[in-house]
């Protein structure tokens, strides 16, 4: 019984652990944006952490560039909104996977360490499809 109990507290520890460790920065930010992590909006300033379920908002006028753990790199235009769904980077455990939903807007995607590795583990999801990262960069537009 004490084994099977401290395995699963183990196991629990490592996974709240990994939920709360950053997953990529904010490192440019100009105008009004703002980052939104278990309900709780923050304005997005320089060194903002990303989580993973993070929702990205940018404003009319603004911007903002991050920066993932695996060098993948996302700048928003005006209005945008994307939410991070799913972010593994385990490289060593052949875990990788970077999965954002884009609601709106306009981002320029620079291809990181992930989707060199494994392309088809990086996608991006917009109302009218999903977008499969093959190449290095990319500019998607989601009109509302």
């Amino acid at each position: 019984m004490f084994k099977f109990t401290f395995i699963c507290g183990l196991l629990l520890s490592s996974a709240l652990w990994a939920a709360e460790t950053p997953i990529a920065y904010v490192k440019n930010v100009s105008g009004e944006a703002s980052v939104t992590t278990g309900g709780k909006v923050v304005k997005a300033e320089v060194g903002t952490a990303i989580m993973q379920g993070s929702v990205l908002k940018t404003g009319a006028k603004s911007s903002m560039g991050l920066t993932f753990k695996d060098e993948t790199i996302m700048s928003f235009g005006p209005d945008t909104q994307l939410t991070v769904d799913e972010y593994l980077y385990a490289p060593a455990q052949g875990k990788l996977s970077l999965v954002s939903m884009m609601a709106r807007g306009t981002m320029n995607y620079v291809s990181g360490v992930i989707a060199k590795l494994q392309p088809d583990a990086v996608a991006i999801k917009t109302p009218a499809g999903i977008i499969g990262v093959r190449g290095t960069q990319f500019v998607v537009k989601v009109e509302e």
